[in-house]
């Protein structure tokens, strides 16, 4: 099976459901330039086959990648053809379809939001408006409209249409406009010209008709023309918001990355993902937690440190057959390692109003005394908590439930970043491992809390952003004002 499938206008949000579906099914992904890398973290273990087109610089033939098709279909492969936009916008997609037909080989169409209207959404602009413009037109601008035969009427469709669209038209503007005016369309017409539209690298620049021409943006970019322009005044949202146009590293471990990276997309920020650290089971293979768990009934408190921690005790405490009814008192650093016990059933009996170690081991000192208490927890973390219960006359077992490595370092382009998010020490650590410390005394760094921050400061880095409440909303509320204030 073949699915043409349209990757939506840029933004990954806009993929949409069947499409994310089949690249989760597919055995091979051939992709185009417009495709955002992020989409293709759908098709992770799926062969890649990169064939994109830009302006002068053709990987393949077009008559290649009908054929690459058919020879990747015939070997009994699911194969997906990802564009971006729509596969019947000005996509060849059914070029590629014909093709398929052609050599007998079953294909489905999966539809994608073409920027024709989701590019003029983000900057504001509708192409339709009660009142002021009832129809539209979709123009390919790569065709040169001084060639002898356009295949464009552009007698008619200059005037005929409230709102002109022109796809891959910067090249040949100057002779877009030229017909346009040269056929009844007044030079004073609202235009405007979008680059990198839905990605927060847009750019919108507003004009008219006759001054487009001399505006300077490069490809990739659509051009529109119309009164509805007018209405971007009041109706742009997209380049509003608070983080647009920023470009911030977040350095979590990849299981853990999404909420953080989710948030700071949601505020209108590039997020690049580079996880220093990643998470795999303790170097004893659980022998110790294990063990506690055998023996749970006679722990009097548990304490978990970490979502990390809450996530790998309850994977254990499953393989033994038991759940929540073998736990007694619970106690959680903070607030999100509470909501995860929360996501299995538990309400923690003890969460401290600071979300440091020192702040927990203060709230249960009342309760301690002769206790037996089991402390589920990152193989190497600081002794801190441990050691202050025991102070208070408990009885207390570390059991590691998972452990933290680095990860192995990625490319990461320093110059183009406004920012880098640590979420723990240890992210800390393996990034100046990786990178050194010098990139961190040019580029603002925010910690999640005074522990992060201080391990910054140990490297002589002063961190811009420290977040009132250590959690990853916190951080992300610390980030948000750090750019208002600027």
């Amino acid at each position: 099976m073949v699915y043409l499938v349209g990757a939506g206008a840029g933004d990954v949000g806009l993929l949409t459901l069947k499409a994310r579906e089949v690249l989760q099914s597919a055995d091979v992904v051939i992709y185009d330039r417009l495709a955002d890398d992020e989409i293709l973290n759908f098709c992770a273990d799926a062969k890649k086959i990169y064939v994109g087109k830009s302006a002068g610089n053709h990987t393949l033939k077009q008559s290649e990648i009908n054929q690459l098709l058919v020879d990747e279909a015939r070997q009994n492969k699911i194969v997906v053809r990802l564009k971006g936009g729509d596969p019947f916008v000005f996509g060849r997609g059914g070029e590629e379809a014909l093709y398929l037909r052609e050599n007998n080989l079953p294909f489905e169409i999966v539809p994608g939001v073409t920027s024709a209207i989701a590019v003029p959404a983000y900057a504001g602009i509708p192409v339709t408006h009660r009142g002021i413009a009832t129809s539209f037109a979709v123009v390919t601008g790569h065709e040169d409209p001084t060639k002898p035969e356009s295949s464009i009427n552009w007698e008619k469709i200059s005037t005929a249409v409230d709102t002109l669209i022109f796809l891959m038209g910067v090249a040949n503007l100057p002779q877009i406009v030229a017909k346009l005016i040269e056929h009844g369309r007044k030079p004073d017409t609202p235009a405007a010209l979008i680059r990198w539209g839905t990605k927060s690298e847009q750019e919108v620049i507003v004009t008219t008709l006759a001054k487009a021409p001399h505006e300077k943006i490069s490809p990739p970019a659509i051009f529109l023309v119309g009164e509805v322009v007018n209405l971007r005044e009041k109706l742009q949202w997209f380049e509003t918001r608070p983080l647009f146009g920023k470009k911030i590293l977040v350095t979590r471990a990849r299981a853990q990355a999404s909420k953080l990276s989710t948030a700071l997309k949601n505020l209108g920020a590039t997020v690049i993902e580079a996880p220093t650290i990643k998470i795999s089971p303790p170097t004893d293979n659980f022998a110790a937690i294990d063990t506690a768990i055998k023996n749970l009934r006679g722990f009097d408190w548990i304490i978990f440190t970490s979502v990390n921690g809450v996530e790998k005790f309850f994977e254990r405490l499953k393989l033994h057959g038991l759940d929540a009814r073998a736990l007694n008192k619970i106690a959680a650093i903070g607030l999100s390692t509470a909501e995860k016990l929360s996501s299995v059933g538990i309400i923690a009996d003890v969460v401290p109003k600071d979300f440091v170690a020192e702040s927990l081991a203060d709230s249960l000192k009342n309760f301690v005394g002769g206790k037996k208490i089991l402390v589920a927890r990152a193989e190497v973390a600081r002794d801190i908590l441990p050691d202050t219960l025991k102070n208070f006359g408990a009885d207390v077992t570390v059991a590691p439930v998972y452990k933290t490595s680095a990860e192995s370092p990625a490319q990461i382009d320093f110059d183009a970043l406004d920012l880098i998010t640590f979420t723990s020490s240890s992210t800390v650590k393996n990034f100046v491992a990786a990178h050194g410390v010098d990139v961190l005394k040019e580029i603002p760094t925010a910690a999640i809390g005074p522990i992060t921050a201080q391990t910054l400061e140990e490297f002589g880095v002063k961190p811009a952003v420290v977040a009132e409440k250590f959690t990853i909303d916190g951080l992300v509320e610390a980030v948000e004002k750090f750019y208002e204030q600027r």
